[in-house]
């Protein structure tokens, strides 16, 4: 949690901040703030997140509030402790390269079910008592941050701010379905072609595969199926190898995220 959160604290003070770029949740606010009227973004952050822990104790239940006290307290303390630096003199290099590592840190916690509270709060009051989703009331409420920067910094930074969300949304995504990820092949072919295959993969490749019953829609004919997982950096050879022993099977291939419960040289 401290790295997830000291992670947020460098997207903030080496990227955003020194650009004056303020991409929504409540640091975007402190931003707006310290790019307004020169205020502190650790102290304008220590008091949004204690006014909305406030809010959350007596309109959430005890065990959310908890869950998200400790990140409302820490994350301030770490962007005070952070020194703010320019990195990067270009502002769009800036905001790629931050909504990248915002979104890293932001992963870390939701890997953990942790929390850097601030406007995570309002979206869990909403769902409660009005049922709204709270990824729809995030949204809107980072837009409205990403708003005000056209009227504290212009809308060149209102754009830059758009797109690092949408930067931060697309890595989140790809980090929270897992990073190791691999490919599953579904191979119907003819009686003897895949007697082959499954003898090939059984004395080549270090990994099994799965049998489905399955039947053909235009003959009626039982058929056998097989699911093959491979690695992304195999499949390519996986597929050959299909090829090379029928040139006319029906193959399906999908990408996938994780694999749970097997490894990969035991799925059968």
């Amino acid at each position: 949690m401290l790295i997830g959160l000291e992670i947020i604290a460098i997207s903030i003070n080496f990227f955003f901040a020194p650009q004056k770029v303020a991409v929504g949740g409540a640091t975007g606010i402190a931003i707006l703030l310290e790019t307004a009227f020169n205020w502190n973004v650790s102290v304008v952050l220590l008091s949004i997140n204690v006014a909305l822990l406030i809010l959350a104790y007596f309109m959430l239940d005890r065990s959310t509030t908890k869950k998200i006290m400790m990140g409302s307290f820490i994350l301030p303390l770490f962007l005070a402790i952070t020194p703010q630096i320019n990195v990067v003199e270009d502002r769009l290099l800036a905001v790629i390269v931050g909504g990248a590592v915002f979104a890293v840190g932001i992963s870390i916690l939701y890997r953990i079910d942790a929390s850097s509270g601030g406007t995570t709060v309002p979206p869990m009051i909403l769902k409660k008592y009005f049922n709204i989703k709270p990824a729809s009331s995030l949204l809107v409420i980072d837009a409205i941050v990403c708003i005000f920067n056209i009227f504290v910094s212009g809308i060149e930074a209102f754009i830059l701010a758009i797109f690092s969300l949408v930067i931060t949304y697309f890595i989140m995504n790809y980090i929270e379905t897992g990073l190791d990820r691999k490919k599953v092949l579904y191979v119907m072919s003819t009686e003897a072609g895949l007697n082959k295959l499954k003898e090939d993969i059984n004395a080549n490749v270090d990994r099994g595969f799965t049998i489905f019953d399955a039947k053909g829609g235009y003959s009626g004919e039982d058929k056998e199926m097989l699911m093959i997982i491979v690695e992304n950096q195999n499949y390519q050879q996986m597929l050959n190898k299909v090829h090379e022993i029928d040139p006319n099977a029906f193959i399906i291939v999908y990408n996938i995220a994780e694999v749970h419960g097997a490894n990969l040289s035991g799925i059968e």
